[in-house]
């Protein structure tokens, strides 16, 4: 890179920083208030509809900007190096809540490149769980594509060392990206989750469907299960159903929710046990 285009890159960069510090220092006091909530998105068994768990969604309900998802969340905390102060509060926030439901259900966490990155991530997750009190073999990591291209060999020696503690590894927006089938060969996953754009023309796109089908036949081959997310109607749902996709979650079944809710949703439905 030559010195114009360095220097013009730095002036880019320092232009920005009145408008992205503040909203990184209003985040680290939100951490240390705990207004970071935790909403849960409960995920359904597809053959008979029974509440078998929930997926861990950080909010952040900004007083200028509101809601906040946690995409945005984490970017705002790489500005300040706050990623790893929020991952470490979202863990236990959520296993924290899962571990008082009324019923045993999985609870699903997402796991960023630092997480994974960092060479104590096992321990961190371990420490957390035994905290909560919360059954590792209940808990489910999800992981991105994006974060496996980072460090293949690395990322796999995390993984295993979590598989073996009895957590569920969870390759996460299948279908979105490259889908390098060598991650199923050299790492321990153990379910897929589809991607919403692999669910959304399944009902009426004959080539939807059959990438479905597909893509189910291979899970099977390779004994991982599959799970949908972006069910939004009842003809999306019927077909993960009638073609063997274990669990789905989307808006159909339920929106994200607080603790509260949650909790009472799963005291009033039929659960997995």
């Amino acid at each position: 890179m030559s010195i114009v285009a360095t220097a013009d890159r730095r002036i880019r960069i320092e232009r920005r920083r009145p408008a992205e510090l503040p909203i990184a220092a209003d985040l680290r006091a939100a951490l240390e208030r705990g207004e970071i909530e935790i909403l849960f998105q409960p995920q359904f068994a597809s053959s008979d509809g029974r509440l078998v768990g929930a997926e861990a969604l950080a909010r952040w309900q900004h007083p200028k900007l509101g809601q906040i998802g946690a995409d945005r969340l984490f970017e705002i905390a790489a500005q300040t190096s706050l990623v790893e102060p929020l991952s470490r509060h979202i863990e236990r926030a959520a296993l924290g809540a899962a571990a008082g439901w009324p019923v045993p259900l999985r609870l699903s966490i997402n796991v960023t490149a630092a997480d994974v990155a960092a060479g104590n991530f096992a321990e961190t997750i371990a420490a957390a769980i035994a905290e909560a009190g919360f059954p590792p073999e209940q808990l489910t990591l999800e992981i991105t594509e994006q974060v496996l291209v980072a460090d293949l060999e690395r990322t796999g020696v995390r993984l295993r060392q979590l598989a073996d503690l009895g957590i569920r590894i969870e390759l996460d927006d299948f279908g979105a990206g490259f889908c390098n089938f060598d991650y199923l060969k050299r790492l321990p996953i153990h379910a897929l989750k589809l991607d919403r754009s692999m669910v959304e023309g399944i009902a009426e796109d004959s080539r939807d469907l059959e990438v479905l089908r597909g893509i189910l036949a291979l899970a099977r081959a390779l004994r991982l299960e599959v799970v949908a997310e972006g069910v939004e109607r009842e003809d999306q749902r019927a077909a993960i159903a009638r073609e063997g996709c274990a669990v789905w979650q989307g808006f159909l079944g339920a929106r994200p929710m607080t603790e509260a809710n949650f909790a009472v949703l799963a005291g009033e439905l039929p659960a997995s046990r």
